[in-house]
Formats: C-alpha cells, sequence, structure tokens
C-alpha cells in the first residue's frame, strides 16, 4: 500500500450493533462480525499464526479478546460507549483491511438513544459516542491500528431510510423523489433493541417512531436457559448457544443434541412482542406507502413476519442496511466541511 494511499481517509459505514457489527466499504464490500468479546487477554497460544481466531486490543488500558471467544453480554446500558464496543469496532475495520488507514465513518445509535420524546436530541449522549469512537484501539499483534479521525452519529433506522431513498442508477448516485415524496415506516430488528421510525415529507414524525427492548439477543437468552435447564447445567458458553441458534442443535459432550424446539419457541415469544409493539406505532399502516424490514433480526425472523402489512418489503440484504444507509450519509449528505 502507498503512503498516500494510507494518508487518504477512508470512508466507512459502521453499524455497531450489540450483536453484530456491520461495516460497508466504499468498493461494494461489506463485512460483518460478531459483537463478541470479553474482558482481559485470550489464555491461547496458536500454534500456526494463520489458524489464529482470537485478536486482543488494549484500549484506555484496558485488554480486550474478540473473535472465537465466549462473549461477555453486550447487552448492558453503557455498550455503546464501552471499551468492548471500541475493540470489537478495531477488531472489524482490522478485518476489512484498514490496518495503519485514517477513518471517516457515521455511526448510530438506537432512535429512543438519540432522540427524546418529542424530537430534540439527545447531544450529551451522540457526543459521547462520537468521542468514545475517536479513542486510540491498539491491536496486540504485528499490524497498525485504524485510526477514526472522524465520527458522525445518526439514528440507526433512519440510517436505513438514507440506504432506501439515495439510489443508483447506472453510473450516477441519486435521491429517488418517488420514494422521497412518500411516507414510510422503516422497522430495524436489532440484537438488544426494535426501532421503528416513520418518516413523512422528510420528517420524522416522532408519534410513531421510537426503540422496543428486545431483539435476537433475547432469543439466545431465551435459548441458552432452555438449554440449561434440559440437560441441567450450570452454564453453557455464548459461542455454543450462537450455534444453537443459528442450527437448532447444540453438541454437548461430543453429541449433537436437537434443540429447534427451543429456538422456535423463543423466536414465537419475541415476534408476539414485535408484532404487539409494531401494531401500537404503525396500526394497520394504511396511511403508509411502504413499511420496510431492515436489520439482522429480519433475515432470523423472516418467515414469522412475512404478512404483517399488505404494503411490506424486505430491503437487500437486510441486516447490512444501517451500514449502507451509513456510508451513503458519509458520501452524499454530510457537508465537506463537516468531514475536514
Amino acid at each position: 500500500m502507498s503512503d498516500s494511499n494510507t494518508m487518504t481517509p477512508i470512508q466507512v459505514g459502521l453499524d455497531d450493533g450489540y450483536a453484530f457489527t456491520k461495516v460497508a466499504l466504499p468498493d461494494g464490500r461489506l463485512i460483518a462480525i460478531p459483537s463478541r468479546a470479553r474482558v482481559g487477554k485470550s489464555g491461547v497460544t496458536w500454534i500456526h499464526d494463520g489458524q489464529q481466531r482470537i485478536f486482543e486490543y488494549e484500549t484506555e488500558g484496558a485488554m480486550y479478546s474478540v473473535g472465537a471467544v465466549d462473549g461477555a453480554p453486550t447487552h448492558f446500558e453503557g455498550y455503546p460507549t464501552s471499551g468492548m464496543n471500541r475493540a470489537i469496532v478495531q477488531h472489524a475495520l482490522q478485518e476489512a483491511g484498514l490496518a495503519g488507514r485514517s477513518v471517516h465513518t457515521v455511526s448510530g445509535l438506537p432512535v429512543s438513544a438519540f432522540y427524546k420524546k418529542k424530537g430534540e436530541q439527545r447531544r450529551d449522549t451522540i457526543e459521547k459516542k462520537r468521542n468514545s469512537l475517536k479513542q486510540v484501539v491498539q491491536p496486540m499483534m504485528e499490524r497498525l491500528p485504524a485510526g477514526i479521525a472522524f465520527v458522525d452519529v445518526i439514528p440507526e433506522a433512519l440510517a436505513a431510510w438514507y440506504d432506501y431513498v439515495i439510489v443508483a442508477k447506472g453510473d450516477e448516485v441519486i435521491l429517488d423523489e418517488e420514494r422521497l415524496s412518500v411516507p414510510i415506516a422503516i422497522i430495524d430488528i436489532g440484537g438488544r433493541t426494535t426501532d421503528y421510525v416513520v418518516v413523512k415529507d422528510q420528517g420524522v414524525i416522532h408519534t410513531s417512531s421510537g426503540s422496543l427492548q428486545g431483539g435476537m439477543l433475547d432469543v439466545k437468552q431465551s435459548v441458552a436457559d432452555g438449554i440449561q435447564e434440559r440437560f441441567d447445567l450450570e452454564s453453557v458458553g455464548e459461542q455454543l448457544v450462537s450455534h444453537a441458534v443459528d442450527r437448532g442443535v447444540a453438541r454437548l459432550y461430543g453429541k449433537n443434541h436437537d434443540v429447534a424446539d427451543l429456538v422456535d419457541a423463543a423466536k414465537r415469544e419475541l415476534v408476539e412482542r414485535l408484532y404487539a409493539e409494531t401494531r401500537r406505532q404503525l396500526g394497520l399502516g394504511v396511511e403508509l406507502d411502504r413499511v420496510l424490514f431492515v436489520g439482522g433480526g429480519t433475515v432470523a425472523l423472516v418467515e414469522h413476519i412475512a404478512d404483517w402489512f399488505p404494503n411490506q418489503a424486505i430491503a437487500e440484504h437486510p441486516a447490512f442496511a444501517n451500514a449502507r444507509g451509513m456510508l451513503k450519509y458519509l458520501q452524499y449528505v454530510c457537508e465537506e466541511s463537516d468531514v475536514a
């Protein structure tokens, strides 16, 4: 890599969620890693460096192991501005090949963390998020850190709206006037939260927008509890539970055990909560032109949410809708003076 390339800031969309951290790059690459880390060194020596699956990072004097570890829970109130968050973000940037690069990024916060009930921005929370991501995170291996030089923060589900209305037409990127002119709801099913944003006439309708404390991490917790009870275990590892949720199988004592019923029950419980909140926020959606589902939870629950609205749609690669929208916001909405 030339010195000029190293010095030129690269623009990145960064959706650093509680369950997965997603990165969107200008060359079209989309990268996702589990938001999985724990405090302390890994305690693993790798026989072959090429097989390394746990990586260590230091920030503010604390060490974090990121990757194939049994991660500590991320669903705590201060996670978006924590050292654990920064270590996971740094690992995602490293996985994207951005070691040694200066990064300009847009990240997000849940709608209820970004706005107060009447629509006023929570400026202290937003500034705290910006400042946290700018702090140095040092890889504990022979790699340079990716340095975040500029950060803007927008509401997570609103990022997916930017992804929806800023579209590529051949070699051009345009604002789709038809999509801009009609009311649309975004439902973003994430790890810890499910966000709702209604946009009409390019304004956020706060009476129909907000966040529900519920997402795919609730499914994981329910499945973990079920496995512990069924097999009389004191605890189960986070990676084992993630595999069980993804595959419906838990591997215990060297054998596979079918736990699909536990996964299905946990998903149904979450879906019932989401459906009730969706009706409360959006009603029947009669006055909406489109109800757009995004987020990693949309992928996991696609069969359960298939017929909620006659005018609903699922975004292309819905888990990356926010990251793509954050990148588009950075590229086409931020003023040049803001990112200098």
